[in-house]
């Protein structure tokens, strides 16, 4: 870990990232991709120390207020975040300011902040997006070493539906020839269901695949499957889109089951909802 004091905080679309690196281990990740020109190693986590002062200054300029969101390159919810706390200042900034607030995480950390995401969602609205990918649990130990499995994000997903507060999941990335199986997709899909999700996040059945990103799959999955890594390079070589031969059957059940259950699957619409500031519990004035 180390820290930075960083320019600026929101991006031109209101997300914003507190941390830059990771330590969940997750044998996927596409934020290790060189594109992101990263000058640290990825596992010494960048800290912006200056976070909150940059957004209290970003809020106190916008003329409109809106959705701010996180984790699209970072989950806000590391393990230096019990300690740091500078998601949970951001986000009691996001309350203050009368702002809604999304973010994507895996970790069961987010529930140190319930009663602050309760409070955000009663004024304006809070979005809880959540990553699954792994229906069984020694699997995901594996490809996801470093985060509480996914039985437990299904228990917080059900948490956040008993408090009121929306829940978004990211179904990717599947895995070819480890994940992209029917009973792992139903799995998923049936923890969704009885979490009472607002909608699903697909892009296909696979995973991307870039430079740096790429290098440190392939390593990962040789030393935990012996073997995989030449299927992949015989089949996919080094290409960017890496989409199952399992995936029209897949988005067949993936599809069905969604309508089945009134889950919204349709990603602009999702990201729509995600966008879309709702403000609550406003009061007229008299006079």
């Amino acid at each position: 870990m180390h820290y930075k004091e960083a320019k600026s905080i929101l991006s031109p679309r209101n997300g914003m990232n507190l941390y830059r690196g990771c330590t969940h281990g997750c044998i996927y990740c596409d934020s290790r991709s060189a594109c992101y020109n990263m000058q640290h190693d990825f596992e010494d986590v960048e800290v912006k120390i200056n976070a909150p002062a940059l957004l209290e200054d970003a809020l106190k300029r916008k003329r409109k207020k809106c959705m701010i969101g996180t984790g699209s390159m970072c989950d806000p919810y590391l393990p230096l975040e019990r300690k740091l706390e500078l998601t949970k200042t951001c986000f009691e900034l996001v309350e203050r300011y009368g702002f809604g607030l999304t973010m994507i995480t895996k970790s069961d950390l987010i529930l140190r902040d319930l009663e602050l995401l309760k409070r955000i969602n009663a004024s304006a609205k809070c979005v809880v997006q959540m990553t699954l990918t792994t229906f069984d649990e020694t699997l995901c130990r594996i490809v996801e070493p470093n985060v509480c499995t996914t039985k437990r994000r299904f228990d917080v997903l059900k948490l956040l539906r008993d408090n009121g507060i929306p829940t978004v999941v990211w179904l990717s990335p599947i895995l070819p020839f480890l994940t992209d199986t029917e009973e792992n997709l139903r799995g998923l899909l049936e923890y969704c269901r009885e979490a009472r999700v607002y909608g699903i996040i697909c892009f296909g059945f696979g995973l991307t695949l870039r430079d740096g990103d790429r290098e440190y799959f392939y390593k990962k999955i040789d030393e935990r499957f012996p073997g995989l890594k030449e299927q992949y390079i015989r089949k996919y070589g080094n290409a960017y889109e890496i989409l199952s031969d399992n995936n029209d059957a897949l988005m067949r059940v993936f599809t069905e089951t969604c309508d089945e259950n009134g889950i919204v699957r349709g990603n602009e619409r999702i990201f729509e909802y995600l966008h879309a500031f709702e403000q609550k519990n406003t009061q007229l004035s008299l006079f």
